[in-house]
């Protein structure tokens, strides 16, 4: 594999490294999209063992890398930063995006990811996978889908779509009040859920030629790690994900199979998380000093949180932190969140996607029935006399409720805020997180900032001890790193680097919009099966028959047509053409004409007292004398189309021009000729050679006559034509065979019997017209007068359907 950066990406090079395999013909064949399939006969060379009904073929392994080898990982957003996740694969003429969030630092179109620098028009994406339901991952999934051009499909978990639903519209009320630009609207929300497709844990999924299916990520409900396949080629991106397992969640699988690419989260760099009991610990005690402040204007403790994910961890906590300490059970705690029922509703149906904690709980009773919290919509309905704790979202206190509750409480000491995830830098969380002694309100003024500030992470973003032991157990040869701010992602990068330095693993950590760029050339092999592979096969050998391929590349086989029904789901057809050319000629001179050109022309009578040509029992003429017309009909075949078309020409040459066709089959009929004249009406029998044989006697009688054009009879066969001796068709084309290889060759003369001298500068070569044999020293000379011999012999002497399909199948292969 080879591996290269667009514009500035961070990353090494490192050495080539190419799949090798034997490289063979391959022509007619075609496998892009769907399955694709010819009736065109497609070569290869067989270069691996014989084996009945399963034998490896090389396809083309030695071809020259294109572009469709290279991968491209482009992030439109997180590259080098925490916001707007948005990540563009492009393999093999296949466009996939991974996730569509919105930057929460960033209001408006300012918060959406590079959509205008993306290497590709949104109608090209195929695929649209989500990870979870988080705004910054997929806030911005209404306007890719509903105002640009995109036309793909797009897929997610079961929860995801369910929960996603109700923040995006939520989202689109919050715009209307904090933001300027307005993104969509809710009718755009609806048009996204409904073409929204869903995909659950470990479902494999093949759209667009794509094959895709997903793990559970244990970052928040429903979150999802993708693996996806092209060509052989596997991809992980894992979005958000966390190896611990907490109160209600699993922690991250690990896939059994190992990609070859792993794009991979890096928040928290090379940070390690506090242990999860002593974490717990720290954060119920700072929570009861908070609110058993003697102070009667303190005591709120303010947990800014998203609306869903952490906020379901924290509420398990301190419920079961009040249920054991009864003197708190005058403190009332408040889920603050215009969803916080309906988003409750979800979470208790989804609990068999929660870890086992949770489901031996529900024997008991539904664990997120909490008897010391109250949902909060709204301020309109909040007292705030004396001592609380308020779970708000949104959690980087940007607007909402959250942030009218901080504005309202952070000049008082007594009380106290805790952040308890990560702070995306330029949000006013992350600015706290600093304590500045004041803070600029929503409407201007500048506010005090005397309140506690706590931070306490229960992130569930993988840390370095999760990241690691991950890529321990899979080993890719490359990794992406993504949604980590650039200092700490290089902090990683260098960490990775050295922890796997016998390994032979390469980091990226591109910045948004540059490229790596990843060639993958896995060998390409086919198997021959059915009927084909019953023979035995060794290397060198040709062999013909259909190339099917997957349209996901996970299968290429070559097949006999007539087993196509049996190892696909492909089926064939014959098709049967048919076309009519105005004739008013001489049949019989139409006859001698089609003898003249083909060796086998038989002449059936019909009962309407017409005639029917059939040339070499594929093509059939059916004369209409009362119509003026001869109506061909023929199985569509490459070898029948050429030599239908080849009849046609016949045909309308012998009615434009019946003098020359008389002087070119003259020797055919002999005294005869006035049989012949323009004009007559009559279809005159041509007189055929004695049978040879009972079957061609038999042929005979029965109406059915072949006309045997040999080609030693041409040689000798002169015909009288008005007195005067007419040149034989054999030497006729002799002659012109001479001047053909003059004009490509310069010199070349006729000498006695059929033999022509071709001579260039000292070189000669003597070619022997009928045995069709060269002799010349030189190696080169010889070789180009054969080819040229070849292509005379196409355009000057009738063609056997043998000889056509040799012919067609070279052609093919040039």
């Amino acid at each position: 594999m080879d591996v290269g950066t667009g514009k500035d990406s961070d990353g090494d090079s490192p050495p080539q490294k190419t799949s090798s395999s034997a490289t063979c013909r391959e022509s007619g064949a075609s496998h892009s999209g769907a399955v694709n399939a010819g009736r065109l006969a497609a070569q290869h060379r067989v270069v691996l063992g014989a084996k009945r009904k399963a034998v490896r073929v090389a396809v083309g392994g030695g071809d020259a890398p294109t572009e469709e080898d290279m991968l491209t990982i482009t992030p439109l957003g997180a590259g080098n930063e925490v916001g707007r996740s948005c990540i563009l694969l492009q393999f093999k003429g296949k466009t996939i995006m991974l996730d569509c969030g919105v930057h929460p630092a960033y209001p408006g179109i300012g918060g959406l990811p590079f959509f205008d620098e993306m290497p590709v028009d949104p109608s090209d994406i195929d695929l649209l996978l989500v990870s979870h339901f988080h705004l910054d991952h997929a806030a911005a999934l209404p306007y890719f889908t509903q105002t640009t051009s995109f036309k793909g499909r797009v897929f997610m978990t079961y929860p995801t779509k369910a929960i996603l639903k109700m923040l995006l519209s939520d989202y689109v009320k919050v715009s209307n009040i904090s933001v300027d630009q307005l993104l969509y609207t809710k009718e755009h929300v609806d048009a996204t859920m409904e073409m929204s497709e869903q995909i659950d844990y470990h479902q494999e999924r093949v759209a667009c030629g794509v094959r895709f299916w997903c793990y559970n990520a244990g970052h928040v409900l429903g979150a999802a790690m993708f693996m996806i396949e092209i060509a052989g080629v596997k991809i992980l991106y894992t979005g958000d994900f966390s190896r611990e397992e907490d109160r209600h969640l699993m922690a991250a699988e690990i896939p059994k199979s190992k990609p070859d690419v792993l794009i991979v989260e890096s928040t928290y760099g090379v940070q390690v998380h506090e242990p999860r009991a002593q974490r717990e610990a720290r954060f119920t005690s700072l929570v009861q000093r908070i609110v058993t402040s003697k102070d009667p204007k303190g005591g709120r403790c303010l947990i800014p949180v998203f609306a869903l994910g952490r906020a379901q961890e924290l509420l398990l906590i301190l419920d079961e932190f009040w249920r054991s300490n009864p003197r708190l059970h005058g403190i009332p705690i408040y889920y603050a969140s215009s969803l916080a029922k309906k988003c409750m509703s979800v979470y208790r149906t989804y609990i068999n996607m929660m870890n086992e904690n949770i489901r031996q709980a529900l024997t008991l009773g539904n664990p997120f029935d909490f008897a010391h919290i109250s949902n909060l919509k709204s301020l309109d309905e909040f007292s705030d006399v004396g001592p609380c704790v308020v779970m708000a979202s949104p959690g980087l206190l940007q607007s909402g409720i959250s942030r009218e509750l901080f504005e309202r409480w952070c000049s008082n000491r007594n009380n106290g805020v805790v952040i308890p995830g990560y702070c995306v830098e330029g949000t006013l969380a992350k600015t706290i997180m600093n304590e500045p002694p004041s803070i600029t309100a929503l409407n201007g003024r500048e506010l005090p900032l005397s309140m506690q500030v706590n931070y306490i992470s229960f992130s569930a973003h993988s840390d370095y001890a999760g990241t690691s032991s991950f890529i321990d157990m899979l080993l890719p040869p490359y990794i992406i790193l993504v949604h980590g701010d650039g200092n700490v992602m290089t902090r990683l990068k260098l960490a990775l680097l050295d922890r796997y330095k016998d390994h032979n693993i390469n980091v990226f950590t591109p910045k948004n919009t540059n490229s790596v760029r990843l060639l993958f050339r896995a060998k390409k092999a086919a198997k021959v099966v059915g009927e084909l592979a019953v023979d035995s096969l060794r290397d060198g050998k040709l062999i013909s028959g259909v190339f099917v391929q997957k349209g996901d590349y996970s299968q290429s086989m070559v097949v006999a047509p007539s087993d196509l029904s049996t190892y696909t789901q492909l089926t064939t057809s014959v098709v049967t053409q048919e076309q009519t050319a105005h004739f008013e000629g001489n049949f019989s001179l139409l006859h001698h004409a089609v003898a003249s050109m083909y060796e086998r022309v038989q002449l059936r009578k019909r009962d309407d007292g017409d005639a029917t040509l059939v040339v070499h029992d594929q093509v059939s003429m059916a004369y209409c004398k009362d119509k003026s017309q001869v109506v061909l009909s023929w199985e569509s075949t490459p070898v029948n189309d050429m030599m239908a078309d080849s009849l046609v020409s016949l045909i309308l040459q012998t009615q434009s021009n019946p003098a020359a066709i008389r002087v070119e089959c003259g020797h055919l009929h002999s005294h005869d000729d006035d049989e012949m004249e323009e004009g007559d009406d009559e279809v005159s029998p041509v007189k055929a050679e004695p049978a040879e044989d009972a079957s061609t006697a038999h042929s005979a009688e029965s109406g059915e006559m072949s006309v045997p054009i040999k080609q030693e009879e041409r040689a000798t066969k002169a015909t009288s034509t008005g007195g005067a001796t007419a040149v034989s068709p054999h030497e006729e084309r002799l002659c012109t065979l001479t001047k053909l290889l003059a004009a490509q060759f310069g010199d070349a003369k006729r000498v006695e019997g059929d033999r022509i001298v071709i001579r260039v500068d000292e070189l000669v070569a003597t070619v022997h017209a009928l045995t069709e044999e060269v002799e010349c020293e030189d190696d080169q000379l010889r070789s180009s007068v054969q080819n040229a011999l070849v292509m005379a012999k196409i355009a000057l002497f009738p063609l056997s359907v043998e000889e056509a399909l040799d012919q067609c199948s070279d052609t093919a292969a040039m």
